[in-house]
């Protein structure tokens, strides 16, 4: 038997507790006015923003496990994932994590900006570069950079604007295009210039934009790979100061760097420009299932309205009560530790070494324009100009496989999707479009995480060979 409790969104159908008795004939005409053939919400549900939001990095995996299911082995060049790509994480890392999780303070929450001791390990480090200097009151911790990207967008006015650069990181140019409403606002890699920065077509953009409020810089770039030179970051902070925005740096990869190249972090650099750093240790540790990220407040004392957009974030994770407590723990044990500056510096090496691999495989290949990677662990290669035709194809011995790629290339999507595609059901090789990382260039991205280097090697010549089949069909 059931009741009825009317409410100012609906009707609500309770067990018999209170209220009083919906008759037989009353809830038989309630039921066939909410069951209509053409059923529609009184009020819109979504905001136009909602359609902006997309991750084709996960988004192409839905087709691979179509073609998983039909016999084809997938290989996975579409995610940043260290450990899903063979690496092993050293035994003392683990010990320290299994010695947390015997202690029974480690199940409690922890304050809402995260754990003390661990933010102040973290403002030492900070204040050890000589730059800017902060406290443990300006970090709060998120449950990864996911979470971070997300609410720094949020409580932004919908008519201010952060610009970021493309091709661009999908949950940064999504999140940013979701709070405005509109397609991102990016600023040029440029390709032919090591994908350093169009630094006047940035300034441009800020002059003649007045609803630009921020800069975003994500250094060691997702996904080019590029490291910022020092005298590039110093012109952006000039650009940001003459406007008076604030900047946002992602620097999840900020550790990661190879052959030679140092990143320089925004806290060295920023002087007195309000700004918010981005880390974390799903890549550096690497725990990317920990899901354990923090902001680090710039100069949140030169700016009332900075210093406000501060607060907001610390008070929504308030309302959340707090994020991740376990792996917040362990940052000062695992990184405070002499062997993880070791540990860093070969597994660093490790990459470095494999990018060279990947150079030499698709470096020569004339069609592709192809940059040596120097931090994070992505490559970005660009199709030059007029290359990719819609008629290309690679062959597809597997008829239910090649009926099923013909039908998701048989629509309007970018030439560089189509290639992917294409890659993917030839050669089982996931790697994700250009197109689809806010950018009319045409290519794709892979890892550079492989740590079989015989896989390695296999994979990225299976590639190359894929390129010359599908340009030259």
């Amino acid at each position: 038997m059931y009741f009825y409790h009317p409410n100012s969104a609906g009707i609500t159908f309770m067990p018999a507790k209170e209220n009083r008795l919906l008759p037989k004939p009353v809830l038989l005409c309630v039921l066939r006015l909410c069951v209509k053939t053409n059923y529609t919400m009184r009020q819109k549900l979504l905001n136009e923003g909602a359609k902006e939001l997309s991750y084709e990095i996960r988004e192409i995996v839905k087709k691979a496990d179509q073609l998983k299911k039909l016999g084809l082995p997938i290989t996975w060049e579409n995610i940043g994932d260290p450990v899903q790509k063979n690496h092993k994480l050293p035994q003392w890392i683990k010990d320290i994590i299994a010695d947390l999780m015997k202690q029974d303070d480690t199940y409690s929450y922890c304050p809402s900006k995260g754990m003390l001791e661990t933010r102040e390990f973290l403002a030492r480090q900070t204040n050890a570069l000589n730059g800017v200097q902060i406290t443990a009151d300006d970090i709060c911790f998120f449950n990864g950079l996911g979470d971070a990207i997300s609410k720094a967008y949020q409580f932004i006015t919908s008519t201010s604007r952060v610009i970021g650069p493309s091709p661009a990181y999908s949950t940064h140019s999504s999140a940013e295009a979701a709070h405005a409403g509109h397609e991102p606002l990016t600023y040029k890699l440029d390709p032919n210039n090591k994908w350093y920065p169009d630094l006047d077509d940035l300034y441009n953009k800020v002059k003649y934009n007045p609803n630009v409020v921020g800069i975003l810089i994500i250094n060691p770039d997702n996904p080019t790979g590029m490291v910022y030179p020092l005298e590039t970051l110093k012109r952006i902070v000039a650009i940001a100061k003459e406007f008076n925005l604030f900047l946002i740096a992602d620097e999840i990869y900020i550790n990661i760097t190879y052959n030679g190249a140092k990143a320089h972090p925004l806290a060295e650099i920023i002087e007195d420009v309000p700004g918010i750093s981005m880390k974390g240790i799903s890549k550096e540790m690497p725990w990317p299932g920990s899901r354990c990220g923090w902001m680090e407040y710039y100069n949140r004392d030169k700016d009332e309205e900075f210093n406000r957009l501060c607060l907001a974030l610390d008070n929504a994770k308030m309302i959340e009560v707090c994020s991740t407590k376990l792996p917040q723990l362990s940052i000062p044990k695992i990184l405070g530790d002499s062997r993880f500056k070791a540990y860093r510096e070969q597994t660093n090496q490790n990459i470095g070494k494999r990018s060279k691999i990947i150079s030499e495989i698709l470096g020569t290949v004339p069609q592709l324009t192809f940059n040596e990677t120097f931090g994070a662990f992505y490559n970005t290669i660009i199709f030059r100009e007029g290359t990719l035709k819609p008629h290309q194809k690679m062959k597809i011995e597997n008829t239910a496989i090649k009926t099923l790629v013909d039908q998701w290339v048989d629509q309007p999507i970018p030439l560089d999707k189509r290639f992917v595609y294409y890659l993917l059901g030839a050669k089982g090789i996931c790697v994700v479009p250009i197109s689809s990382f806010c950018s009319e260039l045409e290519g794709f991205r892979v890892t550079l995480l492989e740590e079989q280097e015989e896989t390695l090697v296999r994979t990225f010549t299976s590639i190359r060979d894929g390129i010359v089949e599908y340009l030259g069909s």
